[in-house]
Protein backbone atom coordinates (compact mmCIF):
# COMPACT_ATOMS: atom_id res chain seq x y z
CA UNK A 1 0.00 0.00 0.00
CA UNK A 2 0.98 3.67 -0.15
CA UNK A 3 2.94 5.78 2.15
CA UNK A 4 2.87 8.80 2.91
CA UNK A 5 5.21 11.40 0.81
CA UNK A 6 5.66 8.66 -2.03
CA UNK A 7 2.92 10.41 -4.29
CA UNK A 8 1.34 7.35 -5.40
CA UNK A 9 -2.53 6.76 -5.92
CA UNK A 10 -5.16 4.78 -7.10
CA UNK A 11 -7.39 6.90 -9.82
CA UNK A 12 -11.10 6.42 -10.15
CA UNK A 13 -10.52 4.13 -13.08
CA UNK A 14 -8.65 1.70 -11.06
CA UNK A 15 -4.95 2.65 -12.68
CA UNK A 16 -2.37 3.49 -10.27
CA UNK A 17 -0.69 7.26 -10.69
CA UNK A 18 2.69 8.16 -9.67
CA UNK A 19 4.04 11.59 -9.63
CA UNK A 20 7.64 12.96 -9.90
CA UNK A 21 10.07 16.22 -9.87
CA UNK A 22 11.14 17.73 -12.65
CA UNK A 23 13.15 20.74 -13.42
CA UNK A 24 11.24 23.08 -16.06
CA UNK A 25 14.08 25.04 -18.08
CA UNK A 26 11.69 27.62 -19.13
CA UNK A 27 10.09 28.65 -15.73
CA UNK A 28 13.28 27.44 -13.83
CA UNK A 29 11.00 26.16 -11.54
CA UNK A 30 10.53 22.80 -10.11
CA UNK A 31 6.99 20.94 -11.73
CA UNK A 32 5.60 17.10 -11.64
CA UNK A 33 5.24 15.05 -14.21
CA UNK A 34 2.97 11.41 -13.73
CA UNK A 35 3.39 8.60 -14.88
CA UNK A 36 1.06 5.37 -14.91
CA UNK A 37 0.59 1.33 -13.96
CA UNK A 38 -2.10 -1.14 -13.45
CA UNK A 39 -0.58 -2.29 -9.58
CA UNK A 40 0.74 -0.34 -7.09
CA UNK A 41 4.08 -2.34 -7.10
CA UNK A 42 4.31 -1.11 -10.78
CA UNK A 43 4.24 2.37 -10.35
CA UNK A 44 6.82 2.33 -7.32
CA UNK A 45 9.36 0.60 -9.43
CA UNK A 46 8.96 3.13 -12.65
CA UNK A 47 9.17 5.88 -9.63
CA UNK A 48 12.39 4.63 -8.16
CA UNK A 49 14.45 3.94 -11.65
CA UNK A 50 13.14 7.96 -12.31
CA UNK A 51 14.34 9.08 -8.88
CA UNK A 52 17.91 7.30 -9.65
CA UNK A 53 18.42 9.56 -12.50
CA UNK A 54 19.42 12.95 -12.06
CA UNK A 55 16.95 15.43 -13.47
CA UNK A 56 16.77 17.50 -15.94
CA UNK A 57 17.92 20.84 -14.76
CA UNK A 58 20.16 23.52 -14.02
CA UNK A 59 23.59 21.55 -14.22
CA UNK A 60 26.28 21.68 -11.35
CA UNK A 61 29.04 21.31 -13.66
CA UNK A 62 32.41 19.91 -12.04
CA UNK A 63 31.23 21.34 -8.41
CA UNK A 64 31.82 19.07 -5.41
CA UNK A 65 30.13 18.16 -2.53
CA UNK A 66 32.86 19.42 -0.53
CA UNK A 67 33.30 22.94 -2.78
CA UNK A 68 28.90 23.16 -1.84
CA UNK A 69 28.89 22.65 1.96
CA UNK A 70 31.50 24.80 2.50
CA UNK A 71 29.35 27.63 0.92
CA UNK A 72 26.35 26.49 2.89
CA UNK A 73 28.41 26.73 6.24
CA UNK A 74 30.04 30.12 5.28
CA UNK A 75 25.62 31.16 5.13
CA UNK A 76 25.62 28.96 8.05
CA UNK A 77 28.16 30.76 9.99
CA UNK A 78 26.71 34.70 10.07
CA UNK A 79 23.20 33.40 11.30
CA UNK A 80 23.34 30.44 13.91
CA UNK A 81 25.17 30.04 17.26
CA UNK A 82 29.10 29.21 17.31
CA UNK A 83 27.59 25.50 19.32
CA UNK A 84 24.98 25.00 15.99
CA UNK A 85 27.70 25.61 13.60
CA UNK A 86 30.42 23.38 15.06
CA UNK A 87 27.74 21.13 15.54
CA UNK A 88 27.40 20.92 11.51
CA UNK A 89 30.75 21.11 10.75
CA UNK A 90 31.83 17.89 13.07
CA UNK A 91 28.97 16.26 11.53
CA UNK A 92 30.00 16.67 7.92
CA UNK A 93 33.69 16.06 8.30
CA UNK A 94 33.33 13.78 10.37
CA UNK A 95 30.68 11.60 8.35
CA UNK A 96 29.46 13.27 5.54
CA UNK A 97 32.77 14.21 3.21
CA UNK A 98 34.49 10.98 4.01
CA UNK A 99 31.79 9.51 1.96
CA UNK A 100 31.16 12.46 -0.03
CA UNK A 101 33.81 14.50 -0.63
CA UNK A 102 35.07 14.73 -4.00
CA UNK A 103 31.73 13.24 -5.77
CA UNK A 104 30.34 16.01 -8.03
CA UNK A 105 27.33 17.29 -6.82
CA UNK A 106 25.42 16.38 -9.99
CA UNK A 107 25.76 12.70 -9.65
CA UNK A 108 24.29 12.26 -6.03
CA UNK A 109 21.44 10.21 -6.16
CA UNK A 110 18.43 9.45 -3.87
CA UNK A 111 19.74 5.89 -3.79
CA UNK A 112 23.17 6.69 -3.46
CA UNK A 113 22.12 8.55 -0.10
CA UNK A 114 20.14 5.80 1.37
CA UNK A 115 23.15 3.42 0.99
CA UNK A 116 25.27 5.72 3.17
CA UNK A 117 22.88 6.00 5.45
CA UNK A 118 22.47 2.18 5.52
CA UNK A 119 26.09 2.57 6.03
CA UNK A 120 25.86 4.56 9.06
CA UNK A 121 23.16 2.67 10.68
CA UNK A 122 24.99 -0.45 10.25
CA UNK A 123 27.87 0.69 12.02
CA UNK A 124 25.98 1.21 15.16
CA UNK A 125 25.21 5.31 14.84
CA UNK A 126 21.96 5.27 16.20
CA UNK A 127 18.89 6.36 14.12
CA UNK A 128 18.49 9.62 16.12
CA UNK A 129 22.02 10.47 15.12
CA UNK A 130 22.06 9.08 11.45
CA UNK A 131 18.96 11.36 10.90
CA UNK A 132 20.58 14.30 12.65
CA UNK A 133 23.57 13.99 9.75
CA UNK A 134 20.94 13.81 6.81
CA UNK A 135 18.82 16.53 8.03
CA UNK A 136 21.88 19.09 7.99
CA UNK A 137 22.87 17.33 4.44
CA UNK A 138 19.28 18.09 2.86
CA UNK A 139 19.32 21.16 4.56
CA UNK A 140 22.64 22.36 2.54
CA UNK A 141 20.66 20.55 -0.55
CA UNK A 142 17.43 22.83 -0.62
CA UNK A 143 20.18 26.11 0.62
CA UNK A 144 21.83 25.24 -2.88
CA UNK A 145 19.48 24.51 -4.94
CA UNK A 146 17.05 28.23 -3.92
CA UNK A 147 20.33 30.02 -4.59
CA UNK A 148 21.77 28.27 -7.78
CA UNK A 149 18.46 26.48 -9.22
CA UNK A 150 20.50 23.06 -8.87
CA UNK A 151 18.17 20.23 -8.17
CA UNK A 152 17.71 19.21 -4.77
CA UNK A 153 19.44 15.25 -5.06
CA UNK A 154 18.20 14.97 -1.43
CA UNK A 155 14.44 16.29 -1.90
CA UNK A 156 12.83 12.51 -1.71
CA UNK A 157 15.56 10.57 0.63
CA UNK A 158 13.92 9.22 3.51
CA UNK A 159 15.36 9.82 6.86
CA UNK A 160 15.46 6.48 8.95
CA UNK A 161 12.53 6.39 11.82
CA UNK A 162 13.38 7.03 14.75
CA UNK A 163 12.07 4.30 17.97
CA UNK A 164 10.79 6.71 20.80
CA UNK A 165 12.70 5.18 23.53
CA UNK A 166 10.92 5.14 27.13
CA UNK A 167 11.91 7.66 29.25
CA UNK A 168 13.13 6.19 32.91
CA UNK A 169 12.50 8.38 35.75
CA UNK A 170 12.65 8.38 39.48
CA UNK A 171 9.30 7.21 41.28
CA UNK A 172 7.80 9.11 43.62
CA UNK A 173 9.36 7.53 46.99
CA UNK A 174 13.05 7.63 44.61
CA UNK A 175 12.26 11.26 44.45
CA UNK A 176 11.29 11.66 48.19
CA UNK A 177 14.90 9.70 49.11
CA UNK A 178 16.73 12.12 46.60
CA UNK A 179 15.32 15.12 48.17
CA UNK A 180 16.44 13.65 51.51
CA UNK A 181 20.09 13.36 51.06
CA UNK A 182 20.00 16.63 49.06
CA UNK A 183 18.63 17.94 52.73
CA UNK A 184 21.15 16.49 54.27
CA UNK A 185 24.36 17.22 51.99
CA UNK A 186 23.85 20.95 51.49
CA UNK A 187 26.26 22.44 48.81
CA UNK A 188 26.29 24.24 45.76
CA UNK A 189 26.08 20.98 43.74
CA UNK A 190 22.97 20.06 45.71
CA UNK A 191 21.78 23.50 45.48
CA UNK A 192 22.13 22.87 41.36
CA UNK A 193 20.45 19.64 41.30
CA UNK A 194 17.30 21.03 43.15
CA UNK A 195 17.46 24.02 40.58
CA UNK A 196 16.48 21.82 37.66
CA UNK A 197 14.48 19.49 39.94
CA UNK A 198 12.13 22.24 41.00
CA UNK A 199 12.80 24.84 38.48
CA UNK A 200 13.18 22.59 34.93
CA UNK A 201 16.81 24.08 33.73
CA UNK A 202 18.75 22.06 31.57
CA UNK A 203 22.13 21.06 32.84
CA UNK A 204 23.90 24.10 31.04
CA UNK A 205 21.50 26.77 31.74
CA UNK A 206 22.69 25.26 35.63
CA UNK A 207 26.08 25.48 35.10
CA UNK A 208 25.87 29.17 33.44
CA UNK A 209 24.02 30.45 36.35
CA UNK A 210 25.81 33.63 37.87
CA UNK A 211 24.38 35.46 40.94
CA UNK A 212 23.48 38.27 39.29
CA UNK A 213 20.98 36.45 37.45
CA UNK A 214 19.44 35.94 41.10
CA UNK A 215 16.84 38.39 41.91
CA UNK A 216 16.69 38.43 45.64
CA UNK A 217 13.65 41.11 46.07
CA UNK A 218 11.55 39.55 43.75
CA UNK A 219 12.55 35.58 43.63
CA UNK A 220 13.13 35.89 40.19
CA UNK A 221 15.63 34.07 38.58
CA UNK A 222 16.78 35.54 34.73
CA UNK A 223 18.47 32.27 32.41
CA UNK A 224 20.30 34.03 30.32
CA UNK A 225 23.07 31.81 29.53
CA UNK A 226 24.25 27.96 28.89
CA UNK A 227 28.01 26.58 28.84
CA UNK A 228 28.47 23.27 26.77
CA UNK A 229 31.18 21.64 25.11
CA UNK A 230 31.19 20.80 21.37
CA UNK A 231 33.41 18.28 19.45
CA UNK A 232 36.05 19.93 16.41
CA UNK A 233 36.93 17.40 14.43
CA UNK A 234 40.79 16.85 14.87
CA UNK A 235 40.75 19.55 16.99
CA UNK A 236 39.04 17.72 20.30
CA UNK A 237 36.54 19.69 22.27
CA UNK A 238 35.99 23.49 22.82
CA UNK A 239 34.05 24.89 25.82
CA UNK A 240 31.16 27.22 24.35
CA UNK A 241 29.65 29.61 26.72
CA UNK A 242 26.25 31.54 24.93
CA UNK A 243 23.06 32.18 25.48
CA UNK A 244 19.95 29.52 25.66
CA UNK A 245 18.95 26.63 23.09
CA UNK A 246 16.39 29.17 21.15
CA UNK A 247 14.72 32.84 21.91
CA UNK A 248 12.05 31.24 24.12
CA UNK A 249 14.73 29.28 26.41
CA UNK A 250 16.01 33.41 27.89
CA UNK A 251 13.44 33.39 30.28
CA UNK A 252 12.39 34.68 33.93
CA UNK A 253 11.35 31.67 36.75
CA UNK A 254 9.88 32.46 39.93
CA UNK A 255 12.03 30.78 42.50
CA UNK A 256 10.26 28.57 45.13
CA UNK A 257 10.47 29.60 48.66
CA UNK A 258 12.90 26.97 49.81
CA UNK A 259 15.28 27.14 46.94
CA UNK A 260 15.22 30.75 47.92
CA UNK A 261 16.31 29.77 51.68
CA UNK A 262 19.20 27.22 50.57
CA UNK A 263 20.38 30.58 47.85
CA UNK A 264 20.64 32.57 50.80
CA UNK A 265 23.17 30.47 52.15
CA UNK A 266 25.49 30.86 49.50
CA UNK A 267 24.78 34.04 48.53
CA UNK A 268 27.95 36.16 46.85
CA UNK A 269 27.50 39.84 46.06
CA UNK A 270 29.78 39.51 42.94
CA UNK A 271 29.42 37.85 39.52
CA UNK A 272 30.08 34.73 40.41
CA UNK A 273 29.01 31.68 39.20
CA UNK A 274 26.67 29.77 41.35
CA UNK A 275 28.01 26.35 41.47
CA UNK A 276 31.43 27.16 41.95
CA UNK A 277 31.24 30.34 43.44
CA UNK A 278 33.75 31.90 41.90
CA UNK A 279 34.31 32.91 37.73
CA UNK A 280 35.27 29.42 37.57
CA UNK A 281 32.41 27.42 35.20
CA UNK A 282 31.75 24.09 36.19
CA UNK A 283 31.14 22.07 33.07
CA UNK A 284 27.76 20.58 32.67
CA UNK A 285 29.65 16.91 32.40
CA UNK A 286 31.35 17.43 35.62
CA UNK A 287 28.24 18.08 37.06
CA UNK A 288 26.77 14.41 35.28
CA UNK A 289 29.38 12.82 37.12
CA UNK A 290 28.92 14.88 40.11
CA UNK A 291 24.93 14.17 40.13
CA UNK A 292 25.88 10.37 39.04
CA UNK A 293 27.87 10.16 42.42
CA UNK A 294 24.89 11.91 44.35
CA UNK A 295 22.75 8.82 43.46
CA UNK A 296 24.86 6.05 44.34
CA UNK A 297 25.69 7.80 47.83
CA UNK A 298 22.02 7.86 47.99
CA UNK A 299 21.36 4.10 46.58
CA UNK A 300 19.17 5.27 43.99
CA UNK A 301 19.47 3.88 40.35
CA UNK A 302 21.88 5.99 37.83
CA UNK A 303 19.81 8.42 35.46
CA UNK A 304 21.04 10.79 33.12
CA UNK A 305 21.12 14.16 34.63
CA UNK A 306 18.05 15.50 32.20
CA UNK A 307 15.79 13.41 34.46
CA UNK A 308 15.55 15.87 36.79
CA UNK A 309 13.88 18.27 33.79
CA UNK A 310 11.30 15.30 32.75
CA UNK A 311 10.42 15.17 36.30
CA UNK A 312 9.97 18.33 37.17
CA UNK A 313 7.21 18.84 33.90
CA UNK A 314 5.89 15.16 34.94
CA UNK A 315 5.09 16.76 38.48
CA UNK A 316 3.85 19.73 37.48
CA UNK A 317 1.02 18.48 35.35
CA UNK A 318 -0.03 16.50 38.19
CA UNK A 319 0.05 19.52 40.20
CA UNK A 320 -2.31 21.29 38.16
CA UNK A 321 0.13 23.63 35.99
CA UNK A 322 -1.79 24.64 33.07
CA UNK A 323 0.53 23.24 29.72
CA UNK A 324 1.48 27.03 28.41
CA UNK A 325 2.94 28.10 31.60
CA UNK A 326 4.61 25.11 32.06
CA UNK A 327 5.58 25.17 28.64
CA UNK A 328 7.19 29.28 29.33
CA UNK A 329 8.86 28.07 32.52
CA UNK A 330 10.44 25.13 30.45
CA UNK A 331 11.49 27.53 27.51
CA UNK A 332 9.64 26.09 25.10
CA UNK A 333 8.90 27.37 21.83
CA UNK A 334 5.28 25.33 21.91
CA UNK A 335 2.97 23.73 24.00
CA UNK A 336 3.42 20.51 22.03
CA UNK A 337 7.46 20.18 22.52
CA UNK A 338 5.95 20.32 26.27
CA UNK A 339 3.70 17.83 25.96
CA UNK A 340 5.16 15.09 23.31
CA UNK A 341 8.61 15.35 24.45
CA UNK A 342 8.55 16.58 28.99
CA UNK A 343 4.95 15.03 30.04
CA UNK A 344 5.08 10.98 31.29
CA UNK A 345 2.15 9.47 33.00
CA UNK A 346 3.34 6.00 35.55
CA UNK A 347 1.02 3.50 35.72
CA UNK A 348 -0.22 4.88 39.19
CA UNK A 349 -0.78 7.79 37.34
CA UNK A 350 -3.48 5.72 34.42
CA UNK A 351 -5.04 4.05 37.34
CA UNK A 352 -5.77 7.21 39.32
CA UNK A 353 -7.58 8.32 35.76
CA UNK A 354 -9.39 5.26 34.66
CA UNK A 355 -10.76 4.88 38.69
CA UNK A 356 -12.26 8.42 37.76
CA UNK A 357 -14.64 7.01 35.15
CA UNK A 358 -17.97 5.87 36.33
CA UNK A 359 -20.55 3.79 34.97
CA UNK A 360 -23.92 5.53 33.38
CA UNK A 361 -26.95 4.89 35.78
Amino acid sequence: MPRKGENIYKRKDNRWEGRYKVFDDLSGKTKYRSIYGRTYNDVKSKLILLKSKPVNTVSSGKLTVDELFEEWLSAVRLKAKESTYANYRMKIDKHILPYFAETRYEQLTVQSVHEFIEKKLNSGLSAKYVSDIVIVFKSMSKYISRVHGFRNPLADVIIPKIEKSKMTLLSENQQKKLCDYLARNTNKTSLGVLISLYMGLRVGEVCGLKWSDVDFEKSILTVSRTVQRVSCVNKGTKLIIGTPKSRSSQREIPIPAFIMKLMEQFRRYDNSYILSGNSKIIEPRTMQRRFKAILKKADLPSVNYHVLRHIFATNCVKAGFDVKTLSEILGHSSVETTLNRYVHSSIERKTECMKLLKISA
